[in-house]
């Protein structure tokens, strides 16, 4: 039931008691005060009647009997003992044997002096009738009135107030559902206000002219405008968290009491193989293994923050779990892979620099020694001295180019870029070669268009030929050829040197540029090299912009490319 017809109903049954309860006490004091009328009334008819008897008691039944015609009363003449001396509803003659009354109250009261009046219906008559007696004549006067008089009038009050009361009902219902619809409809609009604020909605508040529904409106909208200022707070510091989480390096996911994810960033779901929108499934099967399982559940129950660290996929990654206050756990994954890899190039690197340079410090030291204790001839001594100075050399060369190796690593050195003639540039390069190059008879071809320039800086472009001139004169045989190139290409300039050298084999190429790789590591030691030329010229490369490739064939020689942006041809001199 609606609330209108709800207030409608309760309403109108309250209007009905009412109107029942006035109905039935105007009924019963209108019925009183009749009674007690004709109580009155029939006490001075006693009167008049008490005063009219003649004195012969022979005339008694004649006069009462007159009496009654006139007044219409039945009037009863009883002794001081009860006994029916003259009833008007009996004809004149003798009476017919009549019930003493002398136990009736009226009668009593009267004997007793008093007025007694009595309502009671008669055996003799058949009706109701009010009985008033009083003390006269023959000892008590009684007279008495049919009650359906006051009954009929009783009636007719009862009609006439029925009537009103249905009109009175039939109006109240109406101003009732009038009144009703009156003070639900602003709640049935403040429900649907609040309906629309649950929904997101812009709410339309309603006017009664009622001062507290309208208190009640501006509550709502106090209410609601304090929920969006709140909403709004949520959604900026959800946004602000979300945009925290996704930009981690470390892979977050968060998940409730039963172990479904609930959250979880780009980083873990690249971690994990998933795609960015893909559905994740519960911690469950996310963590199949056996450690990361049990630290799962761990943080599930309840435990103490763990962590531990175990494989997906060929990478290592650790899992630090925490429990959520209101259940639920939070785990943040940590990619070691890289610091794994960055560790063992690290171990590598101390490793090989040991390594370099264990031999030119083995030999300055043996050869120190030798100088020191055995004091050679002069030939012998010079001898070891050039030994010793060529061993310093090498671990000079080595440091210097573990130190450019470093500053170009670290994006410390930026390149200055200036216009050059990569042809000039080679063969500075290869002037600084020139007296190995001359003792192994190997020749060097420029073949660089006129006009070319190549943009670099100046010092980064002479290290990276000599490296790369360097590296090819190492592994060219006697007689052998090294052919400089230099073309324009996809918005630059393709710088590459070619050898006839041994080659490379091909599972070696791509780990050519690594440092301290060699691909015949003696050979390479043999002929002082350091290992980390390729690398220095990758990073120096790289720098600019630019990219290296490498190709080679095993017996047929070597080829370093390297690509650098922006060229400008220049006009050849007439």
């Amino acid at each position: 039931m609606t609330f209108s017809r709800r207030l409608a109903t309760g309403t109108f049954a309250v209007l009905v008691v009412a109107l029942a309860i006035l109905f039935w006490r105007a009924q019963y004091a209108l019925h009183q005060n009749l009674e007690a009328e004709l109580v009155a009334t029939l006490e001075r008819e006693a009167r008049l009647v008490r005063d009219a008897l003649p004195d012969d008691r022979a005339r008694w039944q004649g006069t009462v009997r007159q009496l009654s015609l006139e007044t219409e009363l039945r009037i009863t003449l009883i002794d001081e003992h009860g006994t029916v001396l003259a009833d008007s509803d009996f004809p004149e003659g003798p009476l017919p044997p009549i019930e003493n009354h002398a136990g009736r109250p009226e009668v009593r009261d009267a004997l007793a002096g008093t007025t007694g009046h009595v309502k009671r219906y008669s055996q003799t008559v058949g009706r109701d009738l009010m009985y008033v007696a009083l003390r006269g004549g023959p000892g008590v006067v009684r007279v008495a009135e049919d009650l359906g008089r006051v009954n009929a009038v009783t009636h007719r009050m009862q009609r006439s107030v029925a009537g009103a009361a249905l009109l009175a009902l039939l109006a109240g219902l109406v101003l009732a559902v009038i009144g009703a619809r009156s003070v639900s409809r602003p709640l049935t609009g403040l429900a649907s206000a609040a309906r629309s604020i649950a929904a997101g909605t812009e709410p339309r508040y309603p006017r009664s002219g009622v001062r507290e529904i309208d208190a009640l409106v501006r509550a709502l909208r106090d209410m609601h405008h304090q929920i969006d200022q709140r909403f709004e707070d949520l959604r900026q510091e959800k946004a602000e968290s979300s945009t925290v989480v996704e930009a981690m390096a470390e892979g977050v996911i968060a998940a409730d009491a039963r172990g479904r994810v609930t959250t979880a960033n780009a980083a873990a779901r690249h971690l994990l193989g998933y795609a960015d929108d893909a559905t994740l499934p519960g911690l469950a099967e996310l963590f199949r293994a056996r450690g990361a399982s049990a630290l799962v559940q761990a943080a599930l129950t309840g435990e103490p923050e763990q962590m531990l660290a175990t494989e997906f996929d060929g990478r290592t990654v650790q899992v630090t779990a925490r429990a959520l206050p209101g259940g639920g756990a939070v785990l943040v994954l940590h990619d070691l892979t890289e610091l794994r890899r960055l560790e063992a190039v690290r171990r590598d690197f101390v490793a090989n620099v040991s390594h370099e340079l264990k031999t030119p410090l083995t030999s300055i030291s043996g050869y120190s020694e030798t100088l020191l204790t055995d004091q050679p001839d002069h030939e012998t001594a010079r001898r070891f001295l050039e030994i010793i100075l060529a061993n310093a050399r090498r671990m000079q060369h080595l440091v210097d180019d573990l130190l450019d190796l470093s500053r170009a690593e670290s994006g410390r050195w930026q390149p200055a870029p200036a216009a050059l003639d990569p042809g000039s540039v080679a063969r500075e390069a290869w002037a600084a070669l020139g007296a190995r190059a001359t003792g192994r008879a190997v020749d060097l071809r420029v073949e660089v268009p006129e006009g070319l320039v190549l943009f670099a800086d100046p010092e980064a472009a002479r290290q990276v030929l000599t490296n790369l001139l360097d590296n090819a004169l190492r592994y060219t045989p006697e007689g052998g050829r090294i052919i400089v190139r230099a073309a324009p290409g996809n918005g630059g300039v393709s710088l590459q040197v070619s050898d006839t050298g041994s080659g490379i084999a091909r599972e070696h190429l791509p780990r050519i540029f690594e440092r301290f790789y060699r691909a015949d590591p003696s050979r390479a030691r043999s002929e002082g090299g350091t290992g980390l030329g390729l690398s220095i010229v990758r990073h120096l490369v790289e720098s600019h912009g630019g990219r290296v490739t490498a190709e080679s064939e095993l017996g047929q020689g070597t080829t370093i490319r390297c690509w650098f942006p922006g060229f400008t041809p220049i006009a050849a001199p007439v």
